[in-house]
């Protein structure tokens, strides 16, 4: 039987169509997903991604723990509320997962995926070593979304008892972690509180004008801004350098030897075989995950491809020869159609790139 976020009832009752995701009874949309897209690039809507793990790594060696297994350094966290978007990674380089580190007052924080939490678990717990906690914790998280979505925050007092955190930071008002970070391209919050506290704050935003929004709207929001999808574009046998995500790695000190380093090494010496870059359609049709892409310097597959509904045309990740540049042609049922070749993100606050 999936579980059932805090918010499960609320979402029946706002009219939510249910659906099975990673283990979970989830909101794919309230009625029109586009709508809700529209409503988080032009507006503020508020997504339950409850289904998240949080993990806490706390304890002496927490630090030295975390610098061993993330290729994030979080040594670069040197203040409290400080976060990292990063990668944990096995002995061949490939992504076990991609997470966000936070700097707390007691240790650290993680917000992990939902469909790799298991493997996730039991991949810290089994190389714990010296004084170090690794404590899952049971909490609601409210992604709050778009141009208008701090003054609603605002509105509502979530942030009565803190002060507004830069951005990809967070602060901690009693129970409640407020990050100011997201999965959209926009601006926002992403609040983490108790389990309890969740349907009042769900209600109260809903009544400040935030539109609810569900697992549609956030997979054509993300990947118009770029981001990667775990199990897509990304996965035990991709590296960051072939993800996109050789910015997330920290070199140095060259001393830290963070599991997957020296298959990295290798990697960036011989040159990295292929990209994770962009396609946009220039024909009617739409891109999906699989399809694939032909490129002067040989092919590849669209890895997450959808129609945007800000642009009006089909976008989409595709894993490419490195080589590949300016054109390319998409094999949509089996007929192929012509794509730009282009770096993403597709959007960024609302606006083409």
């Amino acid at each position: 039987m999936n579980r059932k976020t805090a918010l499960h009832a609320e979402h029946v009752a706002a009219g939510a169509k249910m659906v099975a995701f990673a283990g979970w009874d989830m909101p794919l949309n309230y009625g029109s997903q586009v709508e809700e897209h529209h409503a988080v690039r032009n507006g503020a809507g508020v997504f339950d991604v409850s289904h998240m793990t949080v993990v806490d790594i706390a304890g002496p060696g927490a630090r030295g723990f975390l610098r061993r297994l993330l290729a994030g350094d979080v040594e670069r966290l040197a203040e409290v509320g400080r976060a990292l978007y990063t990668t944990l990674l096995n002995e061949t380089g490939g992504i076990v997962d991609d997470l966000i580190a936070y700097r707390m007052r007691q240790g650290y924080r993680l917000v992990v995926n939902a469909a790799t939490r298991d493997k996730v678990l039991d991949w810290l717990r089994t190389r714990v070593t010296g004084e170090v906690t690794v404590a899952e914790r049971d909490m609601a998280i409210l992604a709050v979304q778009g141009p208008e979505a701090i003054a609603c925050c605002e509105s509502v007092g979530v942030l009565r008892a803190a002060v507004l955190p830069a951005r990809f930071n967070a602060v901690t008002a009693g129970n409640r972690t407020i990050a100011r970070t997201g999965y959209t391209g926009e601006d926002g919050l992403e609040i983490m509180l108790p389990n309890e506290e969740a349907p009042a704050l769900w209600r109260g935003l809903l009544g400040a004008g935030v539109h609810p929004a569900g697992l549609a709207a956030r997979d054509t929001l993300r990947l118009e801004a770029g981001l990667n999808l775990y199990g897509q574009d990304m996965d035990e046998s991709v590296s960051p350098l072939a993800a996109n995500l050789g910015w997330t790695v920290h070199w140095n000190p060259q001393e830290r030897d963070f599991i997957g380093r020296r298959a990295l090494e290798r990697e960036r010496s011989a040159g990295v075989a292929t990209k994770l870059t962009g396609l946009a359609l220039t024909v009617r049709g739409v891109m999906r995950p699989g399809q694939r892409v032909v490129t002067e310097a040989g092919e590849g597959a669209v890895t997450s491809g959808l129609f945007s509904p800000t642009l009006g045309y089909s976008i989409a990740l595709a894993r490419l020869p490195a080589e590949a540049s300016q054109a390319a042609d998409v094999l949509i049922r089996d007929k192929p159609l012509p794509a730009r070749i282009v770096r993403p993100p597709f959007v960024r606050r609302g606006h083409a790139e």
